[in-house]
């Protein structure tokens, strides 16, 4: 019988060098969401498009919900001179967060409103360089802990998610103090953001590497480019997503893939239009900086670490519906907002429930993805996955602008409609609860 561990011990895990590593990787790959999300719809209200012209800008988000078809690359391909000196992850990870820096750099140098098609050109160049360095990003992290370090593997979920959102929320908090000045502009704000982003590509070339057992051992002869393509494509495409639908059974590897499909879309639809509500509703760029950036930013770290705690003690399947209802009702926080004003203390505390929420349903998620992939097929198979996730958090989302819209700008009824569209994917998620606890009953035993 598995030995009772005391619930202050398993913080301990915390204590892990490898642990803190996925930290930092996680703050580089949520500070790109900052570029090409927040500081970008800031930047375009206050230039006077419409809501339904940002929504559209959230199309670039798109690049996250495909980069599975480009995973292959970063498990097969190896990058030459940067393999041989960081290894096949960092190689990946260090070349992505140079070119987008290098697209801060370009959006620094653009008037916007007399450039929008090359700014939404390069927001999306940004988009996908971020999209194909979480390919590796997720494989390093994975390949970090053994198959059998399950108590690790949830403490990277956790610490990916507190990093991500130290990125996105901590970082992202910058450019709102930047501008809110007077002898600073969105260009300044941009050209910051680059040199933060070189900065944490120098923190790469430092942290060790992964053992990677993902390249393909099939030795069968080809002939010709046409048969070798053949190989290629069947051993870096094929077989990933066979093995994954083989393992699981057609039926459930669909049931699977549905439930990740749905469980974010209300969030991105209210995560999308937040700082244009934010604006519209009355508060300034520091408060938005301080309240919707900095305050989000702890209360989600605190919360990831714990909710992975939690979330160890009650398993996956019941960490994600709890977080999910409660994902579902922190929405109601900002139609109360939407009808009250711009009060800074229903402000603190609606970001303070969405933090919450949202710390304790990601780190689940991710922990969820995780335990589904196949380590001979990390990346393509965490990109696969992670990529349905983000499907609704991207392109669908990019509507978020038009349904405001045609609502007439009513924000209150808004929020109450992201809230309703968590449940589905809660009722999805309950039919196939006893398949997911077997799965998650397998790991531990393993």
């Amino acid at each position: 019988m598995e030995k009772h561990i005391p619930f202050w011990q398993d913080m301990d895990v915390y204590k892990q060098s490898r642990v803190w590593v996925i930290f930092v990787l996680g703050i580089a790959s949520g500070f790109p969401w900052v570029m090409i999300g927040s500081a970008l719809s800031a930047w375009l209200q206050e230039e006077g498009l419409t809501r339904s012209v940002i929504g559209y800008f959230g199309a670039v988000f798109g690049a996250y919900s495909i980069n599975f078809l480009w995973s292959p690359l970063i498990d097969n391909v190896r990058l030459p001179l940067l393999t041989r000196w960081l290894g096949q992850r960092r190689s990946w990870i260090f070349l992505c967060q140079l070119l987008i820096a290098t697209g801060c750099f370009a959006l620094a140098s653009l008037n916007i409103t007399d450039s929008l098609h090359i700014a939404g050109l390069t927001a999306l160049a940004i988009a996908i360089s971020s999209a194909t360095q979480d390919i590796a990003i997720d494989a390093y992290r994975i390949e970090s802990f053994s198959e059998s370090e399950g108590r690790l593997q949830s403490a990277g979920a956790a610490m990916a998610t507190a990093g991500w959102w130290t990125g996105y929320s901590g970082l992202g908090a910058l450019p709102f103090f930047i501008v809110d000045g007077v002898n600073w502009n969105w260009q300044h704000a941009y050209f910051g953001l680059g040199c933060v982003m070189l900065f944490l590509a120098a923190i790469v070339l430092l942290v060790r590497r992964t053992t990677y057992t993902g390249v393909s051992n099939d030795t069968t002869p080809v002939t010709g480019w046409f048969d070798f393509f053949k190989a290629r494509i069947r051993h870096t495409v094929i077989s990933p997503i066979a093995e994954f639908f083989t393992r699981n059974g057609v039926r459930l590897a669909l049931s699977l893939l549905a439930f990740i499909f749905l469980f974010k879309i209300g969030e991105a639809f209210l995560g999308r239009m937040s700082i244009v509500f934010y604006k519209e509703i009355g508060f300034t760029n520091a408060e938005i900086g301080t309240y919707s950036k900095l305050v989000t930013w702890w209360v989600t770290i605190v919360f990831a670490v714990l909710g992975s705690v939690v979330n160890l003690r009650l398993g996956i399947v019941k960490g994600l519906i709890i977080g999910g209802l409660a994902m579902s009702a922190s929405n109601l926080m900002f139609s109360w907002i939407a009808l009250v004003g711009p009060n800074t203390n229903l402000f603190l505390s609606a970001v303070l429930v969405d933090g919450f929420t949202s710390a304790w349903s990601t780190v689940a998620f991710v922990a969820f993805i995780s335990l589904l992939c196949n380590r001979t097929f990390t990346a393509t198979q965490y990109a696969l996955m992670a990529s349905l996730g983000t499907l609704g958090k991207t392109v669908l989302a990019s509507y978020s602008g038009v349904l405001v819209d045609s609502m007439n700008g009513n924000w209150a009824l808004f929020f109450v409609l992201t809230a309703i569209m968590v449940i589905p994917s809660l009722c999805f998620l309950w039919f196939i609860r006893k398949p997911l606890k077997k799965l998650e009953e397998a790991r531990d035993a393993g």
